[in-house]
């Protein structure tokens, strides 16, 4: 199964025992993937990341690539590990969120989910908005410094 690209952003809520319904624009980018298995866990800046199986495997096979003789090392693995949690569309879509990682987050009744790169986001809305309002001044100088160099290897090819 090859890895997709996953886009947009959307808004969703939990019901009373702490699901979520898969939108269902983001379960047709998800084609084949919908029927299998997701792993949830801690993502960096206080979010979830909701990763499709293949995805994951695929991360988790660099991290095992680390030298876990070397204390960062170890230390960045068991905190990327912290939480994770095997999941599954159920037959209405949904998607139940593990307590321990909706209190890491802070997500209440609303959430933001966030789709790119083959993975999801979960925010709580005030963190996805505190997060999104620090965008920086200069995007261009940004996108300079992450991307420049990219965009001119892409180019000499």
């Amino acid at each position: 199964m090859s890895l997709k690209q996953l886009l947009g952003e959307y808004e969703v809520r939990l019901d009373g025992k702490g699901r979520f319904r898969m939108p269902s624009n983001l379960l047709t980018q998800l084609g084949d993937w919908q029927h299998g298995n997701f792993v949830i866990n801690r993502g960096f800046e206080q979010c979830l990341v909701l990763y499709p199986e293949p995805l994951w495997l695929k991360t988790t096979a660099e991290i095992h690539k680390l030298n876990q003789y070397n204390k960062k090392n170890r230390a960045f693995t068991r905190y990327f590990f912290r939480g994770a949690s095997e999941v599954t569309l159920d037959s209405a879509d949904r998607i139940l969120l593990p307590k321990r990682l909706a209190e890491y987050a802070n997500i209440g009744k609303d959430m933001i989910l966030s789709a790119y790169a083959g993975r999801i986001e979960l925010w709580s809305p005030v963190e996805y908005d505190k997060w999104m309002e620090e965008e920086p001044g200069d995007f261009a100088e940004l996108a300079d410094e992450v991307l420049g160099e990219s965009e001119a290897k892409t180019l000499e090819e």
